[in-house]
């Protein structure tokens, strides 16, 4: 991958929304490549396994060589440099987000020199989140609606 204007879009992906699809959509449109990095927690576990979240993630995106989906743990800013990103991409829907994701693109800047792009979120996705959609889940509500149609994960979902 040329990495002149390659971009690192890090999240916990659990699970890979419509939100974040649509962002990725975009971004190919501003970036030459995007690196879908599923970041996690070795201290914590997640609803659906990391393995499972790449594995779904990389058979979404096998028909789109601009895209490489990895995980990683440790800081976003190591990773994207060992990925040789030239920026991060994040999703913002609220202030609140923006104010959180403003705070961490200055450390990230601060620690790397790394640049933060921020696109806002599509107005009809800006309620939607990972945790709304194990929420959902939890109270054994119907979750393909806020799912990419052709992801596939092979687990339970109502955990």
């Amino acid at each position: 991958m040329d990495n002149s204007k390659k971009v690192f879009f890090p999240g916990s992906f659990d699970p890979f929304t419509l939100g974040h699809a649509d962002l990725v959509e975009r971004g190919l449109r501003l970036f030459d490549n995007i690196v879908v990095a599923v970041g996690y927690n070795e201290q914590k576990s997640g609803w659906i396994p990391v393995e499972e979240r790449v594995r779904a993630l990389q058979e979404f995106y096998a028909h789109e060589p601009r895209i490489e989906v990895i995980s990683y743990t440790g800081l976003t800013v190591d990773a994207a440099r060992r990925t040789a990103c030239s920026c991060i991409l994040r999703g913002v829907r609220s202030t609140k987000d923006y104010e959180y994701e403003l705070d961490i693109a200055d450390i990230n800047h601060r620690l790397s020199g790394l640049e933060t792009v921020v696109l806002f979120a599509d107005p009809h996705l800006s309620s939607l989140s990972s945790s709304v959609v194990r929420e959902l889940s939890h109270f054994g509500r119907d979750i393909r609606e806020w799912l990419p149609a052709n992801l596939n994960y092979r687990i339970e979902r109502n955990k």
